[in-house]
């Protein structure tokens, strides 16, 4: 036999001596009864009684009553299975307190001692509990009530049957009403002490030995996966050893301990949270914060119920509070959470976003952080092996994931028996699929489509393109090899403003560069983050970048200028907050750990700040004849039917790559309506078109074409 199956006998034996004491006092309280019911009804006194077997003439002879007085009932003869034989020699309540002194202890004296409940409060409790555990027990409470329509516990009752009846056993602050271990039944008018009273199921199987999260409770939290502490990198392991050492020393008078959980990760506090509690033995159940009730009862029910479950089981609470900042929660959500984090007891994990804080009075806020690059590395290559090669450095230097994400694209990419292509290749597709951030609202994903080939800049101004990409490439081996992150506190980021006349290639080259690296290029909708309700344009941008910090993604603002302007003159609020989100921009680009571009029409009309903290800064020129017919040359695709181009004097023609772009669709379209290639006569039309869009001059001289003898038509 186990420790388990040998403690459960010993409660079994406990628990069979107290329903046997409960049944004693009653029968006694019955046989003192006998003489007034004689006395109020001698007509009983000559009836017959109903007949009993040997073995239950002494325990059961109080029942020889005439049946118009008390009902018969001889089937109560049969034994409750529960319930073990008593030894002859030694009386049930010799037995309990033999029993009660067990270690480890049982279940209704440990259930007495933390709920720090009185000799006379664990009588009542008992005397409920055994009115469900024994089915004699109901019809002897309406014997002794004199009532067979009462066959149920009451307050009256427990004070005629026990030694040292106290009335404040029945004040709701008192453990059998305040930890709700009691239902009590009071229609109408009917007094407490005679309403029925019943056990709490929770508390009788708890009692019985079957302990089990209250099912008031199970469809409103789910257990979280256990995580081992020494399996958490040495940053995290600190962070979930402080919140042990914090739980270990708080006051042993302390009923709860409210841990805010800060960070952008919420998979990294999770983890952090389930390790702690397991280091202190402690399930961990997280519950959505939107499904609080609002109604004040009901919340006060949920929160002493969760407080009665940490006494009862070795649990702790992991409250999602993320509803708060999304907007999908109920109104008034923030004043329910602190509510209920200041009634519950227990230790409880508070997950909030930053900037969003519920009071509470004991409130421990701990940082969580992803695994440093350093600590990523490690992940990356115990999860991949030694057949890795170079790829877990080159991951942990463009992804910033948590563990669990890169167990997972680990697992995935194993798990590919039949993929082609190098491992790292593999690897770092999955690797983007998962930080492709939830910008659906705010951003355009563009493809990037244009490599270096495409596009057509001055020497100065494509090496500094291809300096930016270089620097993004290399930044693990600056920032951690080199030691720089470790002097650094901000600026870790990379960020450049393209500046320039509309169509001179900003948005080609952003292109170019997300192709360079591989990685996922997202157009920020300026007009989806800026709004007019104060607030709003910084909840947004925090959107933004919270969901591309992970490393998968270039942030492309274009048309900068209407967003990141120069702050103004303070005249009235608006000028406040207007400067106030210009200062949460240039504070989240300095944070900001990835590469970001700003690009710009009107350079003049950007703050002097960004100016100051922009890396690079890429000036697109108007470009000159020579690069108009690069241009020219490289607009067409190789596949489309061209007759003779005269690139020269096409790139006489004052006009940006996007012009010469859109001259060049316009006229295959043209060149496909009438069936033939594409000529410079249909080159020339289409420029005609594009020069009116511009409101721009035309030179009749300079668009008349004369298609030389011989050309193929």
């Amino acid at each position: 036999m186990n420790e388990t199956d040998e403690w459960q006998a010993r409660n079994a034996q406990y628990l069979g001596a107290a329903l046997g004491w409960i049944r004693a006092r009653l029968e006694r309280h019955t046989d003192r009864m006998q003489p007034q019911a004689a006395a109020a009804h001698p007509e009983s006194v000559a009836a017959a009684p109903p007949e009993a077997t040997s073995s239950d003439t002494g325990r059961w002879s109080f029942f020889r009553r005439s049946s118009d007085v008390r009902p018969p009932v001889p089937q109560l003869a049969v034994r409750s299975p529960i319930l073990i034989a008593a030894a002859p020699a030694e009386t049930d309540e010799e037995r309990m307190d033999a029993a009660a002194a067990d270690d480890p202890p049982l279940a209704l004296p440990l259930l007495v001692q933390r709920f720090e409940m009185s000799d006379f409060e664990r009588n009542i409790l008992l005397l409920c509990a055994a009115a469900e555990l024994d089915t004699r027990v109901g019809p002897l409470c309406a014997l002794v009530q004199a009532e067979p329509a009462r066959p149920w516990p009451t307050f009256a009752l427990a004070m005629a049957l026990f030694d040292d009846p106290e009335w404040e056993a029945l004040s709701p602050e008192r453990p059998l009403r305040y930890w709700r271990m009691l239902e009590i039944n009071q229609p109408a008018a009917q007094p407490l002490t005679l309403s029925a009273l019943r056990a709490d199921e929770r508390i009788v199987s708890y009692v019985k030995g079957l302990n089990y999260l209250d099912d008031r409770l199970a469809p409103l939290v789910l257990p979280m996966p256990f995580a081992d502490a020494p399996s958490l990198p040495p940053s995290q392991r600190v962070s979930a050893e402080a919140i042990v050492t914090a739980v270990n020393a708080s006051s042993p008078n302390a009923t709860s301990l409210v841990v805010r959980l800060a960070g952008a990760d919420r998979p990294s506090k999770r983890i952090v949270a389930s390790a702690a509690s397991a280091s202190l033995g402690r399930n961990l159940y997280r519950m959505p914060a939107a499904v609080l009730p609002t109604h004040a009862g009901e919340l006060e029910t949920l929160s002493r119920l969760w407080q009665r479950e940490s006494r009862l089981l070795p649990i702790a609470l992991y409250v999602d509070a993320h509803a708060l900042e999304k907007g999908a929660a109920p109104e008034g959500l923030g004043h329910v959470l602190s509510r209920f984090l200041t009634r519950t007891g227990g230790l409880v994990f508070l997950d909030t976003p930053d900037g969003v804080a519920a009071s509470s009075e004991t409130l421990l806020t701990v940082d969580i952080e992803k695994p440093t690059p350093a600590e990523q590395r490690e992940a990356w290559q115990a999860a991949l092996g030694e057949s890795a090669a170079d790829a877990p450095a080159t991951l942990a230097a463009q992804f910033n994931l948590n563990i669990a994400d890169i167990h997972d694209i680990a697992a995935r990419v194993q798990q590919q028996h039949d993929a082609s292509g190098p491992l790292l290749e593999r690897l770092w597709q999955q690797a983007l699929a998962k930080t492709r951030p939830g910008l659906d609202s705010v951003a355009e994903n563009l493809v990037p489509k244009a490599d270096w080939s495409d596009i057509v800049l001055p020497k100065p101004e494509a090496a500094l393109l291809q300096q930016i990409a270089a620097q993004v490439a290399a930044r693990a081996k600056v920032y951690d090899e080199w030691g720089f992150r470790a002097r650094m506190n901000r600026g870790l980021g990379i960020s450049a403003l393209f500046a320039g006349d509309s169509g001179t290639g900003k948005t080609m080259a952003a292109e170019v560069i997300a192709n360079a690296l591989k990685l996922n290029l997202f157009r920020i909708d300026l007009s989806a983050v800026v709004s007019k309700y104060i607030g709003e344009t910084e909840k947004n941008l925090r959107q933004v970048f919270d969901a591309a910090e992970d490393g998968g993604a270039i942030l492309f603002f274009d048309e900068a200028d209407a967003l990141f302007g120069k702050r103004s003159e303070v005249k009235d609020a608006h000028d406040r907050y207007a400067n106030i989100e210009i200062n949460y921009l240039l504070q989240r680009m300095e944070a900001y750990r990835g590469l970001c571009i700003l690009a710009t029409n009107m350079k003049s009309a950007l703050d002097p700040a960004f100016m100051r903290r922009m890396r690079f800064i890429v000036n697109f020129p108007f470009p000159g004849p020579a690069e108009r017919k690069q241009i020219w040359e490289r607009v067409f695709p190789p596949g489309t039917p061209l007759g003779v181009i005269d690139c020269d004097r096409l790139s006489r023609l004052s006009l940006t790559g996007g012009n010469i772009h859109n001259i060049a669709l316009n006229a295959a379209f043209l060149a496909a309506h009438a069936r033939t290639p594409v000529s410079m006569s249909l080159i020339l039309e289409a420029a005609r078109t594009e020069l009116r869009k511009l409101d721009r001059a035309i030179n009749e001289a300079e668009l008349r074409w004369v298609e030389p003898a011989g050309a193929a038509a």
